[in-house]
């Protein structure tokens, strides 16, 4: 490597997995250039990006500055202007420009447009991306400003992918599998969020509020795209009639003849199950009773949190 780096070591020594193994992986495979790829910004890229993050952590202040607005023409979302105050001693991430591109409804992929999205951050970035931020988005790490409008033209003509928002503008709408996949889900999550992105897209990619504003969608409130921690308006699907109740299907899981948690934990003895300590005791507004034989739930004080149903899926 490049750089000595002992402080960032450090952080591949624990039981987690480790960015630093990551960017070293690809610092190697930008290295060898097996595949011989035409990189379009340094080989060093990867290299000087642990280069500087071990300065910072030395120094304990941030070498990033902000360099202005940069971007690609006739937006004024979609990428994250990093440079980096010390060029000379990191060339490599002089520029490290983030573009955040629209994800597909649901986060579906396949492997061909994975490889050819892969394929083209290798060539005109840093290899290094993030599936996906918290807000949504396929992230984009690290480019140089001359290959801003080389990716963004790849990814409109060759991809039909857009690029998603950042900076104070509706931030791109995200949304949970829904109705595609689960059967949680209770109401179109894809096509509501298909729809209000297209809805706003001048919103999206021109910014024209004072600060952020994110939509998220989720089916059920298990929140699976954490709309209500990670947005502004919250859309969460529920139902709207009284809770059913299947109570054979209870007794089966107090019974144990059905594994609670559709069989989530059974790689280790967590003992019995009981319905009191699992269940009807963590009901947040105690709106649940079991009496031995039936198990009763007063739907007015219900908020409809799910652990019920988590837990016990199949009643």
């Amino acid at each position: 490597m490049k750089h000595k780096t002992p402080l960032l070591d450090q952080l591949e020594s624990g039981p987690w997995p480790s960015f630093v193994s990551d960017i070293k992986r690809e610092a190697e495979a930008r290295a060898k250039n097996e595949k011989g790829v035409d990189f379009q910004i340094p080989v060093e890229v990867c290299e000087d990006i642990l280069g500087v993050m071990e300065l910072t952590y030395e120094q304990k202040r941030t070498h990033w500055k902000h360099g202005g607005i940069v971007g690609v023409f006739g937006y004024g979302g979609g990428v994250i202007g990093r440079y980096c105050d010390q060029p000379d001693l990191f060339p490599g991430v002089a520029h490290f420009h983030t573009m955040r591109v629209n994800q597909p409804g649901g986060k579906y992929y396949n492997t061909d447009f994975l490889r050819k999205l892969c394929d083209l951050w290798d060539k005109r970035g840093s290899g290094l991306t993030n599936m996906h931020g918290s807000t949504g988005d396929i992230i984009l790490l690290g480019t140089y400003t001359h290959q801003l409008e080389e990716v963004f033209y790849e990814l409109t003509h060759d991809f039909n992918q857009d690029l998603g928002g950042s900076g104070s503008n509706l931030r791109t709408p995200a949304d949970c599998l829904g109705m595609s996949r689960c059967e949680y889900a209770c109401f179109d999550t894809m096509a509501l969020c298909y729809d209000l992105t297209n809805e706003y897209q001048d919103f999206l990619h021109r910014p024209a509020f004072p600060y952020k504003f994110k939509f998220k969608f989720d089916g059920c409130p298990n929140c699976c795209v954490a709309s209500i921690a990670r947005s502004d308006m919250s859309f969460i699907g529920t139902w709207r009639d009284d809770i059913k109740i299947d109570q054979e299907a209870v007794k089966a899981y107090v019974a144990g003849e059905i594994p609670p948690n559709a069989g989530a934990f059974k790689g280790r003895d967590w003992g019995a199950f009981d319905i009191n300590a699992e269940v009807i005791d963590l009901c947040p507004t105690k709106c649940m009773a079991w009496d031995g034989k039936k198990l009763s739930i007063y739907t007015p004080e219900c908020v409809r949190c799910m652990h019920c149903i988590n837990v016990m899926p199949k009643a």
